[in-house]
C-alpha cells in the first residue's frame, strides 16, 4: 500500500538502510536535490533504484529545476537556464513572444529531466512578489502583476506537460508577501482578505486545472491567525479548495522548514489532518524521515483518486522536439530579454 508521503535521500546512490525504509513505507513519490546529482547516468540508475525499492515503478520522482538560483542540475552536464523574471523581461519588451519563451524554456527542461526518469518539476512558481518582501521569492517569480504571471506560469505548465512532466504549481495561495524566509522562520501577512485574493490567489485560480500543488508554510491572518496553510484546514478548505477552487494533488512544501512548529511527527499529522494529501520531506536524513513515517497513513480516500488523476496527466507521448534547434531559439529570446 502507497503511504502519502514523498522522501529524498541522502547522497548519488541509495543505501541499504534507505532502500529497506522505502520498501518498507512505499511512499507516493520521491524528490532530487543538488547533493543527489553527479552524472546522467548516475541519476537514471539513482531514479530506477528509488523506484526498485518502493515497488512502484510508476512513483513519480520531482526536482526543483526552476533556472536561476533554483536549480539542481547543473554544468557541466546541464545547461543552465534563467530565472522566472528573465521571461517577464522579455515578455515586456516582445509581449507576442513572451509565452512561446517560457514554454520553450520549460519543454527544454522537461526534455533534459524525462531522460533521467524524472517525472515532475516544482514549476511553475506563481507569486507575485510585493514591495518590501523577503527576496525569497524575488527573481523566481514571472513578474508583478497577476496577468503576467497567470499567463506566463500557464506557458511554462504547458510546456512541462508537452514533454511529459507533470508541473506543480507553488507556493499555494501564495508566498509573494512574505517578510521572512519560510525555510527560516514562520512568514505572517497581514493583509485583507479581499486583497489577498485580488492578487496573491489569483494566478492559482488562473492554473487551478493544473495536476499537483506545494502549499505555502505561511499564515494569513484574514483566513487562520494561527496556522500556516499547510496545516489549516481552514485556508485548505476554504481558500485553496473553494476561493481558487484547486481540486489536484495537494502537497506540503518540505516538512523539515523552520516555519513549522513540533516534531516531524506532528508535522506530518497535522498537513494531512488539514487537508494536504501528501506530505514532503527533502533532506534525506533518516531519523527524521522515519519520524516522518510514524505520522503518515496509507493514501486513501479522495487524496488516492487525485493522486491517481495527477499521475494520469503525464502524455504517454511527448511532443516532437528539435533539440539543437529549440535550444538555439531559446538562446537567442534569452540574450534579446538580457539585452
Amino acid at each position: 500500500m502507497t503511504t502519502a508521503a514523498i522522501y529524498g535521500c541522502a547522497g548519488h546512490e541509495l543505501t541499504q538502510g534507505e532502500a529497506d525504509f522505502f520498501a518498507s513505507v512505499a511512499p507516493f513519490g520521491f524528490i532530487l536535490f543538488a547533493r543527489n546529482v553527479a552524472s546522467p547516468e548516475q541519476v537514471r540508475q539513482l531514479c530506477l533504484a528509488l523506484r526498485q525499492a518502493s515497488g512502484r515503478p510508476e512513483a513519480p520522482i520531482l526536482i526543483d529545476q526552476e533556472g536561476g538560483r533554483v536549480q539542481r542540475l547543473r554544468p557541466p552536464h546541464w545547461p543552465v537556464y534563467p530565472p522566472g523574471h528573465i521571461y517577464g523581461r522579455f515578455d515586456d519588451k516582445f509581449p507576442l513572444l513572451g509565452q512561446a519563451f517560457a514554454r520553450l524554456g520549460a519543454r527544454l527542461i522537461a526534455h533534459d529531466l524525462l531522460q533521467l526518469g524524472i517525472t515532475a518539476d516544482a514549476v511553475p512558481v506563481l507569486d507575485i512578489p510585493q514591495p518590501g518582501a523577503h527576496d525569497v521569492i524575488g527573481d523566481r517569480a514571472y513578474g508583478e502583476t497577476v496577468a503576467a504571471v497567470a499567463r506566463l506560469g500557464r506557458a511554462a505548465a504547458e510546456g512541462l506537460l508537452a514533454g511529459g512532466v507533470l508541473p506543480i504549481i507553488k507556493h499555494i495561495p501564495g508566498h509573494g508577501r512574505a517578510l521572512c524566509d519560510s525555510h527560516l522562520a514562520l512568514p505572517r501577512v497581514e493583509a485583507s482578505r479581499d486583497a489577498l485574493s485580488r492578487t496573491d490567489f489569483a494566478p492559482f485560480r488562473a492554473l487551478s486545472d493544473m495536476p499537483m500543488a506545494m502549499t505555502a508554510h505561511v499564515v494569513y491572518a484574514a483566513l487562520d491567525p494561527r496556522r500556516p496553510a499547510t496545516t489549516s484546514r481552514r485556508v485548505i478548505s476554504d481558500t485553496i479548495r473553494t476561493d481558487i477552487g484547486f481540486q489536484g494533488l495537494l502537497m506540503s512544501d518540505d516538512l523539515s522548514m523552520q516555519a513549522l512548529t513540533g516534531d516531524l511527527t506532528t508535522r506530518a499529522k497535522a498537513s494531512l489532518r488539514a487537508g494536504c494529501d501528501v506530505v514532503l520531506h527533502c533532506n534525506g536524513n533518516m531519523t527524521e524521515m522515519e519520524a516522518v513515517a510514524r505520522g503518515t497513513p496509507t493514501l486513501r480516500g479522495e487524496s488516492a483518486k487525485r493522486a491517481a488523476a495527477a499521475l494520469a496527466r503525464a502524455p504517454k507521448l511527448q511532443e516532437p522536439l528539435d533539440e539543437d534547434a529549440a535550444r538555439a531559439q531559446f538562446q537567442l529570446w534569452w540574450n534579446e530579454a538580457r539585452a
